[in-house]
């Protein structure tokens, strides 16, 4: 008897088999999918808007034929007419699963819309940014003397700047004689040098004394989100923070995902390629639109990514990057125009600037972290760790640097949790369980009280209790450690071991309840056995990775430890340690950095001599490739236990205690097994 077909969402990662028929709509308001829907399911609100994505997922394990959905009906095709539909949406409520399917829920379809968390650090930056304002008064033309309009342009920043020469983007040359000439011969200019003794280029020019201001965007691609920061070239102020999903997620949550299906399905990198480009240009007009500008004054931006997203940002295909020796197609930093990376919601002559690669997996956002933190300056050995889908993790002080990627997957993002979502008003962030009663109590984004407060309940009534995100997922695994629920291997006991209701058995093992509201209509949200494995994975890289790095330096413990990225600023240090995501060290010696690598795309937007430092740093940079390092299987599997099979945690050992319990695998003797972990 064949199987119903198979149906995948992302981000979330929720899947289900369902009969050949069903809505999507239908589907993912079964599984728990955040799917927007406000009509009833008539193809009216068009809140339901989906992308389905086609071809070989070898990490599925599915096909998805072009026949996967029903065909485009009449309903598709009257709310297209009316109010336009992107390319390669659906509505949800009209399109029915025929085959096995992977879902894309744009974040404009859901109800709980993302927080993207990376906010822009406060920074004193020095300004030297390569695009300066200048204003010059023209000689107007002559009939005796035959000189063309640009000429003049030039002859006047010579004689009012002493700038001696200049060049002009080709985009520009058509625009310059009416500027002028609105202007009576008076003139304000953008010039942009890619290095201090380059011949500036004009990219930019307005009629008279410009006064409307310059900007520039600060960008970090990450693999699951894109944050980006509009800066006053001026006086390097942040004026808008926005964020939003990387589109890419359907076609891979994790990094060599995305490789494998530029490799199974042709095309598949341009694919790749124009859905980030797309996302690029929404986001500028979005966050120029926040800043109430016009986007024709954002004059430069300044890209980080890891080397799978430089790629395909690019427009190259990462094929390589997924065998060894993992080559670059480049490793140096680029200036390009955003005409040529397509970058259409840009000025043609705006200036693209992407920061160097350190390595094959050790992009151009670690070198953004090292010109944002300095390792090579530190007194100290500082481990700076940039918790991501893919984590950059950098250790070092003045004598010598090294850098590593770990890939740590996408559960620390919520994503491949069985409650999880990503950060937005009503998931929960934090939680704290009492050792003795076992009760949970919690706090949601978009409230600041614990579950257990006055008013906790009136004030997240309309956005309700409706998952678990990365921060919440990492607390409430530590917590069951500390609580006396979860066992040093991650085996989560029975009511019975436990002395807590909220243990229940789950087929062959078992899981912790943290909250249900089914009897309102809300969800279930519990941990299962299977996002502890979802955990122990994703902190055993991130683990392993920096124990690498320790072993590559001859140390067994660091000075201090930095915690960088979306994550960093939510993740508690002591949750951290008690989870084994980071080396033993006092809690007062863990410190949260925010979004360091946007911190360093901003320094190298502002700063034009940053970027060269960072050039020459990245060659300094002893770079680590985990993929071909034999310890670190060693070290991965010994971070498997929690916090850790090998290395003893005496700081952690200071100010909490573990409890020493070991659960069978089906079995309820609490006290059976017991294995003693060495503490120093």
């Amino acid at each position: 008897m064949s199987q119903d077909p198979l149906v995948i969402f992302t981000p979330s990662g929720k899947r289900g088999r369902f009969p050949v028929g069903t809505p999507v709509l239908t589907a993912a308001r079964q599984l728990g999918v955040d799917l927007d829907s406000v009509c009833g399911g008539r193809g009216i609100c068009s809140k339901c808007q989906i992308t389905p994505s086609y071809g070989d997922f070898p990490k599925h394990g599915v096909h998805v034929a072009q026949d996967a959905l029903s065909e485009w009906n009449k309903v598709e095709q009257r709310y297209d007419d009316i109010r336009g539909l992107k390319a390669g949406r659906r509505l949800g409520c009209q399109a029915t699963v025929q085959r096995d399917v992977i879902i894309d829920v744009p974040p404009e379809s859901q109800v709980h819309r993302q927080v993207v968390r990376k906010a822009a650090s406060a920074r004193v930056i020095e300004m030297d940014p390569a695009t300066r304002l200048y204003y010059i008064e023209v000689q107007e033309p002559d009939m005796h003397e035959p000189t063309g309009d640009l000429e003049r342009i030039a002859r006047a920043l010579k004689a009012q700047w002493d700038i001696e020469k200049i060049s002009t983007d080709f985009s520009l040359l058509g625009k310059i004689q009416p500027i002028l000439r609105k202007g009576a011969w008076k003139i304000t200019v953008a010039l942009h040098k890619t290095d201090e003794n380059d011949i500036p280029r004009m990219i930019a020019a307005w009629p008279g004394l410009h006064e409307g201001g310059l900007f520039g965007l600060a960008i970090d691609l990450g693999s699951t989100t894109i944050s980006a920061h509009l800066t006053n070239l001026d006086t390097g102020e942040v004026v808008a923070s926005s964020g939003i999903m990387n589109p890419q997620i359907r076609f891979g949550e994790d990094l060599m995902s995305r490789v494998s299906y530029s490799m199974m399905n042709k095309g598949g990198d341009k694919e790749m390629t124009r859905a980030v480009r797309d996302a690029l240009n929404t986001l500028t007009e979005e966050i120029a639109a926040e800043a109430g500008i016009t986007a024709e004054l954002i004059l430069e931006t300044v890209f980080v990514c890891n080397p799978v997203m430089h790629h395909l940002l690019l427009g190259i295909d990462p094929f390589e990057l997924g065998q060894a020796p993992f080559a670059l197609a480049t490793s140096d930093s680029l200036n390009l125009t955003a005409a040529e990376l397509g970058l259409t919601a840009l000025p043609a002559a705006a200036q693209i600037y992407v920061l160097p690669c350190i390595a094959g997996h050790v992009g151009a956002d670690a070198a953004a972290v090292t010109l944002s933190e300095e390792p090579g300056k530190s007194p100290d050995l500082a481990l700076i760790v940039d918790v991501g889908t893919n984590a950059e993790i950098l250790l070092g002080d003045t004598t010598r640097v090294l850098a590593c990627s770990s890939p740590t997957g996408p559960a620390f993002e919520g994503a491949q949790i069985s409650s999880g979502q990503r950060a937005a008003p009503g998931a929960i962030e934090a939680i704290r369980i009492d050792p003795t009663t076992k009760e949970p109590r919690f706090r949601v984004i978009g409230c600041d009280k614990w579950s257990d407060e006055d008013g906790f309940w009136e004030e997240t009534a309309q956005t309700g209790i409706t998952g678990i995100c990365g921060s919440g997922i990492i607390e409430a695994v530590a917590e069951m450690r500390i609580a006396g629920v979860l066992d040093a291997s991650g085996l989560i006991g029975s009511a019975e071991q436990t002395g807590t209701e909220r243990c229940f058995s789950e087929g062959r093992t078992h899981s912790y309840l943290i909250h249900d509201a089914t009897d309102q209509g809300g969800p279930r949200i519990t941990v299962t056995m299977g996002d502890i494995r979802a955990i122990q994975l994703a902190k055993s890289a991130l683990y392993a990775g920096a124990r690498l790095l320790m072993d590559k330096r001859g140390v067994d413990k660091v000075d201090r430890v930095v915690m960088a990225g979306a994550f960093g600023a939510h993740i508690s240090p002591l949750h951290a340690m008690v989870l084994g995501m980071i080396p033993d060290v006092p809690l007062d010696k863990v410190t949260n950095a925010g979004n360091a690598a946007g911190t360093g795309a901003r320094i190298a937007l502002c700063n034009l001599k940053a970027r060269r430092e960072i050039e020459k740093t990245v060659r300094e940079i002893t770079k680590i490739e985990t993929a071909i390092e034999e310890r670190f299987t060693e070290f991965f599997v010994a971070a498997n236990a929690i916090p850790n099979a090998a290395d003893p945690f005496p700081e952690l050992s200071k100010i909490v205690t573990l409890p020493d319990v070991s659960f069978k695998s089906g079995g309820d003797d609490s006290t059976g097994g017991r294995r003693r972990r060495r503490r120093g």
